[in-house]
């Protein structure tokens, strides 16, 4: 099959042929339609994750089983799938109550194991971790689910609670940050859209937003009490720094809600976090890391009524060749909305 190759941390990324993927026990081949460009991939590409060389990047797809493993029940050669980001392990608690985002007996396709920028993909526990992808919904709707929409769909339903009328803070104007942005309008949420891109910005206000802060050195924690009269009842970090999560954080009002979704590589040490307004305020400081299967029909429902539409995110469309090329820089990429590659394309 055609892949994405890393052969070194921080080095260039080459298409090549490579071996077909083996179906493992339990477990499912995926013949990979669409996946899309997420910043994760360029943590692992930056040596922020643990992965064995060579490695194939990507995380978020969606295709058609290509075949099936001994002990499979639930799925069958052509059926159209999606997975989330973290392959549970099926049997552990956690799995059987629902909760495979937490197991600690996870993989993760494009870190543990191969990932979906190639033409084919393998996913464990298939059971436990497969989605149907119903037909109105694209192949390509359904490759942004995978990482930022499902997490940002989870982090405010599932752990933030939000509720119609109440401000929501989203701090990051990329895929998971527009995805929270688009959820939390659904939900009847007000919405603040903060981000130091201002096209990233623009395309915020396109989406629905109903004020946007742009992060130019000024005090947005203040900016955003003054706009919310006392501070915003729910704050999400879509970025994934010290400042961003501080922002977020300060920009609260008392006893109110943030979600940690962007992730903070201890390059330069833990972050700082002022917990001193945490414990004063009495603010609930939640964590969302990705969303289980079980809870993504509720989401795809909303999806193929029109409700929610993660295809409105969707910017372009790249095929393997280009996809190596940008993947390295999207830690400093200008470019707003979601990049879904086609490993078919040339």
């Amino acid at each position: 099959m055609r892949a994405l190759t890393l052969k070194e941390i921080g080095g260039s990324l080459e298409v090549e042929t490579v071996p077909d993927p083996e179906v493992p026990d339990g477990g499912v081949v995926i013949e990979v339609l669409a996946t899309g460009l997420c910043l994760s991939d360029w943590h692992a590409w930056a040596g922020h994750d643990e992965i064995a060389l060579p490695h194939v990047p990507g995380h978020e797809f969606a295709g058609v089983v290509a075949a099936v493993g001994r002990g499979v029940g639930r799925w069958s050669v052509g059926q159209r799938v999606t997975a989330p980001f973290i392959e549970g392990c099926g049997a552990c608690d956690w799995c059987v109550s629902g909760n495979a985002q937490v197991c600690p007996h996870q993989q993760q396709p494009g870190f543990t194991h191969w990932g979906s920028f190639a033409e084919f993909v393998v996913i464990h526990a298939a059971d436990t971790n497969l989605v149907a992808i119903p037909e109105g919904v694209t192949f390509e709707a359904a490759a942004s689910l995978g990482c930022r929409f499902a997490t940002a769909y989870r982090a405010l339903v599932g752990r933030a609670a939000v509720r119609p009328g109440e401000w929501v803070t989203v701090i990051g104007a990329g895929g998971v940050g527009l995805s929270a942005l688009l959820v939390a309008k659904a939900l009847g949420a007000n919405v603040i859209a903060v981000d130091r891109n201002p096209a990233a910005l623009a395309v915020a206000t396109s989406l629905g937003a109903d004020r946007v802060l742009l992060a130019d050195g000024t005090d947005v924690p203040e900016r955003v009490q003054e706009v919310t009269e006392g501070g915003s009842h729910v704050s999400v970090d879509a970025v994934g720094s010290e400042q961003t999560s501080s922002d977020a954080i300060l920009s609260l009002r008392r006893r109110g809600r943030h979600v940690q979704v962007g992730l903070i590589p201890p390059t330069n040490g833990h972050p700082r976090v002022p917990l001193s307004r945490v414990i004063a305020w009495e603010l609930d400081l939640l964590g969302s890391h990705g969303m289980a299967a079980t809870d993504y029909p509720p989401m795809l429902a909303l999806i193929e009524s029109g409700v929610l539409r993660p295809q409105d995110l969707i910017s372009r469309v790249v095929g393997l060749r280009e996809a190596a090329v940008l993947l390295p820089t999207l830690n400093h990429s200008t470019h707003t909305g979601i990049t879904i590659v086609a490993p078919g394309r040339s």
